[in-house]
């Protein structure tokens, strides 16, 4: 039986379920009309990386053929084209249900009322006490302003007119020059219209500015950037995974699949630090004593410690310690723990690993 169609049995019969908007948690109460029983799951890690990228977008002016003519532009943008630069690589640990390791763990009657924090999908949180989970990173780009003014509003009436587009180049190239002398004039105060107050004068060079922009970008070309972020997802089984490629890289296309070869490879590596050490086979009756002990406890995950590295050209863009539950075990917190009317224990895991956090007695 899957983990959620255990959960809602168990919601059927629950006679409180209140649901933590913030830490998206949700209390499960062990009581008679469940037969004292809480349903959960332990997680799996899995591990999210996110690309951050930076695309700058480079579009071709109307006259560029006509840059270094008149206007002294050596190298203006020729063509309509995309580049694609890796800002950033980030790494999220994030447990998620592991199908194989779902349980109902029962309480004993007439207790103090325990109670179990799951999350919405079903990791256990903590047993006898409030959550502590802890708030996710934020991140954000650097601000960007896209420039979306048409540099032909401020044509004049003669080069609208104008029968080719060298001549309206040449126009055009003149009144630029034009707004830059009007500028210089304003700054040296030779102007013979200056402007009245400060408010005036920034307003006046704010829109000489503008048009000198946008109408030289006629020529040079213009340059925008946007920033993205695209992620992947890798879940390790229990060996090591050295140099996998998890997707490409290209400079004229971004983050593309793994099997695109129109980018250079992303490689993956994860090295658990701790070898699993091999266990003798075990008896029937050893057998049986250790399902036994699993089917009545309450199962945590103990994770192990492996190196992550992400590598790029033969450089390593991330390199972390970090938490592997498939590279661990599981063991149990007997039932008669939590057997104290007086003094229940309290117990906090890490939802994310399913490993203990504290004891609290």
């Amino acid at each position: 039986m899957s983990m959620n169609k255990l959960i809602r049995i168990c919601m059927g019969f629950l006679l409180l379920v209140q649901m933590d908007g913030m830490a998206q948690t949700q209390r499960m109460n062990a009581v008679d009309a469940n037969n004292y029983g809480v349903a959960y799951s332990l997680p799996k890690t899995s591990f999210v990386v996110s690309f951050d990228i930076r695309k700058t977008v480079y579009k071709r002016g109307d006259f560029y053929l006509y840059a270094q003519r008149y206007l002294g532009v050596e190298n203006p943008v020729t063509e309509n084209h995309e580049v694609y630069t890796l800002e950033n690589v980030r790494i999220v640990n994030k447990g998620i249900p592991d199908k194989e390791k779902s349980f109902l763990v029962s309480f004993r009657p007439n207790t103090f009322s325990p109670y179990v924090y799951l999350t919405e999908d079903g990791l256990i949180c903590s047993i006898n006490a409030e959550p502590e989970l802890t708030a996710k990173e934020s991140f954000s780009f650097p601000e960007t302003k896209e420039n979306k003014i048409n540099a032909r509003q401020f044509f004049s009436q003669e080069t609208l007119m104008a029968g080719s587009a060298a001549k309206q180049a040449e126009l055009v190239s003149k009144q630029i020059f034009d707004l830059r002398r009007s500028r210089n004039d304003i700054l040296t105060g030779e102007a013979e219209n200056m402007p009245p107050d400060g408010a005036a004068y920034k307003l006046v060079m704010e829109q000489i500015n503008e048009q000198e922009k946008a109408l030289t970008e006629m020529f040079s070309g213009s340059e925008s950037t946007e920033y993205l972020t695209k992620e992947i997802t890798v879940v390790p089984d229990g060996s090591d995974i050295d140099n996998r490629v998890v997707a490409r890289f290209s400079g004229k296309l971004g983050l593309v699949d793994a099997d695109n070869l129109a980018g250079e490879p992303i490689y993956f590596s994860l090295i658990g630090k701790t070898p699993k050490a091999e266990s003798a086979p075990l008896s029937d009756k050893e057998r049986e004593r250790l399902e036994k002990k699993f089917s009545e406890g309450i199962v945590y995950n103990i994770p192990v410690k492996a190196l992550l590295s992400i590598k790029l050209n033969n450089k390593i863009l991330k390199s972390v310690e970090t938490d592997v539950v498939q590279y661990g075990v599981q063991d149990v917190l007997v039932k008669k723990m939590f057997d104290n009317m007086k003094q229940p224990i309290k117990v906090l895991f890490y939802p994310e690993l399913g490993a203990i956090k504290q004891i609290i007695q």
